[in-house]
């Protein structure tokens, strides 16, 4: 059977249609990769003692990458894993050889676009798909462009954007089942699809719509509408929860440690916050249909849920989420901390420790 995308020429899309990224001198992006190693490093200590997580295996060094680079690693990842899960569904359905070529080069093109504007937007990424345990990710240009847009001391917030990235690293290496977790439910969520729809073909109009609405940013599909059996829904709930407790957890860490070590976080958080609301009409639509409105609740929701069971048991109590998938919080109970705290901890719950 074809691939379900050219991947080769999705990398070629991404790299010929990303944007530049802002002016600097060879001195001036050599101290900035020397600066985002070193404080990547700097933040791994702050969160391991804010935290009291550490890894329980050995990761790469962070990857200081460009946009290109970015979307090279992520294309490789892709195809890595959505590859042979999508691909051994092609059973019920076989296309013409030139049918399927046409569509995964189609598919290709599209992706790539897609991918070439997240590349001009992404600060950092924790990327799981490539390989174990998973590789940190900075995209050197744009967080020199955010910086500057925004004002802010050079230093200060490029380890506000370590924090957050350290964290969900520290995320999958101090909790060594959480990688094979994730993947495992997006495997769930490909078994899950059945009916006389494929799934690849729902795949290929997902990609299709995204890439349309950067052309287009009157369009009102959503990608949500590859969600469709009931199946998918409950893993889908079952990852929205997951994703809500790491980005919440990511937050929590970066405001706890952030005013202990960077001296204009306020000043940071209040215009990071400020982009993040704000949006021309393309950038609007383009974050509606990727789910990254959704993506900013999880922020609010999920911070407000690690920082509810932090004060009722403290850290300590709150670390126990890691401990298996079956402490990992139900999406109901991501408003609800006491409920996670009376099942994971009993009815009364510890009480947090002083200080």
């Amino acid at each position: 059977m074809a691939q379900f995308v050219d991947w080769d020429l999705a990398a070629a899309t991404a790299g010929a249609l990303g944007k530049s990224g802002p002016r600097v001198s060879y001195a001036e992006a050599t101290e900035v990769v020397g600066d985002l190693r070193r404080l990547t490093e700097e933040a791994a200590r702050h969160v391991a003692d804010y935290t009291g997580l550490r890894a329980q295996v050995s990761h790469p060094p962070v990857r200081v990458v460009d946009r290109r680079d970015w979307a090279a690693a992520n294309i490789a990842g892709l195809r890595e894993v959505l590859g042979p899960l999508v691909g051994r569904l092609g059973g019920d359905k076989k296309p013409g050889v030139l049918t399927e070529a046409i569509g995964s080069r189609l598919t290709g093109v599209q992706a790539g676009t897609v991918l070439a504007y997240l590349s001009g937007r992404v600060l950092g990424q924790y990327e799981v798909f490539s390989g174990d345990p998973g590789q940190l990710l900075l995209v050197a240009p744009n967080i020199v462009e955010v910086e500057r847009k925004l004002g802010a001391d050079p230093r200060d917030f490029r380890l506000w954007v370590c924090l957050h990235e350290v964290t969900h690293r520290t995320q999958f290496t101090a909790v060594p089942w959480m990688r094979a977790y994730f993947l495992g439910e997006v495997q769930a969520f490909v078994d899950a699809s059945s009916g006389e729809d494929h799934l690849v073909d729902r795949l290929r109009r997902g990609v299709g719509t995204l890439a349309d609405a950067i052309r287009d940013p009157e369009s009102r599909t959503s990608v949500l509408d590859l969600v469709q059996t009931p199946g998918q829904r409950a893993v889908l709930d079952r990852l929205t929860a997951l994703m809500t407790l790491l980005e919440g957890h990511a937050e929590f860490v970066m405001d706890g440690v952030g005013p202990q070590v960077i001296p204009s976080v306020e000043r940071i958080r209040a215009a990071f916050n400020r982009r993040r609301e704000a949006g021309n009409p393309l950038e609007k639509a383009i974050r509606r249909l990727l789910g990254v409105d959704v993506k900013m609740r999880q922020y609010a929701e999920g911070r407000k849920f690690v920082h509810g069971v932090v004060e009722r048991v403290g850290m300590e109590g709150f670390n126990k989420v890691f401990g298996s998938p079956l402490t990992l919080p139900r999406i109901d109970e991501l408003g609800d901390p006491d409920a996670w705290v009376a099942r994971v901890h009993g009815p009364a719950g510890p009480l947090p420790s002083a200080g």
